[in-house]
């Protein structure tokens, strides 16, 4: 009798191994025990037999079998690593094997897969942010409760989406954790370690009630997508009962009071943004871009997002829009994005303390998901429409180089769409005379889940930005 034991309940890696020992020693199925690491061994349990690489042995399995498999080791059933093993050792002499929907080992483990993929998509819609401490210091974390063990499988997708964020995913299994550069995972924990309640629970409320519609109601197909075991980890639970309850009073109400006039805005009309010519202090134009209506994104932002810097400073850098923490605070750069940023100026040589920062746009455009505010990129009419401030700002700074950081801001910076590989890495002269200079945005380093990708290409910004160094070098020694 042969007893494998494995690392961990997902250990892939060592099933993966194991199983193709043992198939090559030709080993049954029967003839195998398999456990996880921690786990109580039977009391006299015989020592297990050695096995040993045949010479010349090998067999090849498809790449449709190990997706299969990497996905059905995630499903909760204790059985599912020997059902597996039964199933490779049944491919080695029926390579057609799963082509057979109706074989019971392989429509089990693809009834499993399913279940795994289903289990996933339900993490990804149903976990909520909780924050605790604020701005700066703020960390965002969730309570989950996943059917199976697919947290590690489903810790990317939340780095994409809140890649500028702090945040924990916590489960029973195990935990995830993003800093803004790299997914950690650690064990698990209770569920009283979790956070209760945040200041923005009754906002997300406030929401989900404004777009619940009772004429579309349909609770059948809501149940099958929001089953009943995730409401209580969900903020609007509280209100989903009441909402369905009064659906259909609310919807004849909605049909009885129905418009039979046009509807006209009642919104008043705000003026468009004052052209005025270059101003001749920093201050005065924060001041008077603080009360920009020149496109809608002020209605949801907080506020506006000025440049900020020395108005003597020779390199004005020019990002995309502020992001959630520069909406709260007021400030460029200042989320991790702008950590990133100061990391790559400090290896550059240059003083952030002495260049100008700013953004092509300067109010935060999001939409909203729970109570997080997911980043949009600016379209260009809303480019267009803050164009007059980055002008102004640079008219008013003077800079020797102006640095786009990324396609937004090139397109601020040139008036025009500019391919950011084919423009970067080389001075280019303004219509005045002043340099430019395109490089990637730093946020686009924090999106590159591949970590030697990620190293190569922060070298590459940190290169770019010593090009500004160099030609701020070159400046001092004329003057």
């Amino acid at each position: 009798m042969h007893h494998i034991t494995l690392d961990s309940e997902t250990d892939f890696d060592g099933w993966r191994k194991a199983a193709r020992m043992l198939v090559l020693n030709d080993v049954s199925p029967a003839d195998v025990t398999w456990r996880v690491q921690g786990d109580v061994p039977e009391l006299f349990e015989p020592t297990a037999l050695p096995l040993e690489t045949p010479q010349g042995g090998g067999f090849n399995v498809s790449a449709k079998f190990l997706e299969l498999a990497k996905t059905a080791i995630l499903h909760r059933n204790g059985e599912r690593v020997a059902l597996l093993y039964r199933l490779l050792w049944r491919l080695r002499g029926n390579h057609d094997l799963l082509l057979i929907a109706t074989d019971p080992d392989v429509a089990e483990i693809a009834a499993m897969a399913k279940a795994v993929h289903r289990d996933e998509h339900k993490m990804h819609a149903f976990v909520r942010f909780r924050e605790i401490g604020r701005e700066q210091k703020s960390h965002f974390v969730a309570w989950f409760e996943p059917e199976h063990h697919i947290v590690e499988l489903s810790a990317p997708f939340f780095a994409r989406r809140f890649a500028d964020m702090p945040w924990s995913i916590l489960t029973p299994d195990v935990c995830a954790h993003w800093d803004g550069h790299a997914v950690s995972i650690t064990p698990g924990v209770a569920k009283s370690e979790a956070p209760t309640e945040d200041r923005l629970e009754e906002t997300w409320r406030r929401y989900y009630a404004s777009i619940f519609n009772p004429a579309r109601l349909m609770v059948k197909a809501m149940q099958t997508e929001m089953p009943k075991r995730y409401w209580r980890n969900l903020p609007e639970a509280s209100l989903i009962r009441p909402l369905i309850e009064s659906a259909e009073r609310t919807a004849s109400a909605m049909i009885a009071q129905a418009a039979t006039e046009p509807h006209k805005s009642q919104k008043r009309q705000e003026p468009p943004m004052k052209r005025k010519q270059a101003a001749d202090d920093i201050e005065a134009l924060r001041e008077e871009a603080a009360d920009c209506r020149a496109c809608p994104l002020w209605k949801d932002a907080t506020q506006t997002v000025f440049g900020e810097g020395p108005q003597t400073a020779e390199i004005m850098l020019v990002g995309e829009q502020p992001g959630d923490k520069e909406d709260l605070a007021g400030k460029p750069f200042v989320g991790p994005a702008g950590q990133m940023l100061d990391r790559a100026l400090q290896e550059a040589g240059i003083d952030r303390a002495k260049v100008y920062v700013t953004n092509a746009v300067k109010h935060f455009k999001f939409v909203p998901r729970g109570k997080i505010r997911l980043h949009q990129k600016p379209n260009t009419s809303e480019i267009r429409a803050c164009r007059p401030w980055f002008e102004r700002e640079r008219a008013a700074i003077k800079p020797a180089l102006v640095v786009a950081m990324g396609a937004t801001a090139a397109q601020s910076v040139f008036g025009k769409i500019t391919p950011i590989n084919k423009s970067r890495g080389r001075l280019i002269d303004l219509e005045d005379g002043t340099k430019a200079l395109v490089t990637v945005h730093p946020s686009y380093l924090l999106r590159l889940p591949d970590a030697d990708a990620r190293a190569q290409e922060y070298q590459r910004f940190v290169d770019d930005l010593k090009i500004a160094a160099a030609l701020l070098r070159k400046s001092a020694r004329a003057a």
